[in-house]
């Protein structure tokens, strides 16, 4: 990945850490573009999203403090993928980062 792809896809990869809609923005406005810095802050996303979305099934019907523990948790991994963005880095999200590029190796490509 070049400096170029970096400031290029910037924007949308800003955009994609702001809610679900901001995420299918980003991956429709890439789909021509195949901007390599976008997809990858996308599948970042992508699984954060699902990450919240089993912290509120956790926290529903399992058990309320466990499932606020993994909502506090995805918050601060969403910090981490957002300031990363901001900084124009592809760190992976800390423990799942590399699983999220695994599975949704077909976003961006």
């Amino acid at each position: 990945m070049t400096q170029h792809d970096i400031q290029e896809g910037k924007t949308l990869a800003i955009v994609a850490y702001f809610t679900f809609v901001g995420l299918i923005v980003a991956i429709i406005q890439n789909l021509n573009k195949k901007n390599p810095f976008t997809a990858f802050h996308c599948r970042q996303m992508l699984g954060l999203i699902l990450l919240l979305i089993f912290s509120n099934v956790t926290e529903k019907y399992v058990n309320s403090w466990l499932g606020t523990f993994l909502w506090f948790g995805t918050f601060g991994f969403w910090i981490f993928g957002l300031v990363n963005a901001l900084k124009g880095e592809t760190k992976l999200v800390p423990f799942f980062g590399k699983l999220f590029q695994d599975w949704f190796t077909n976003i961006g490509k």
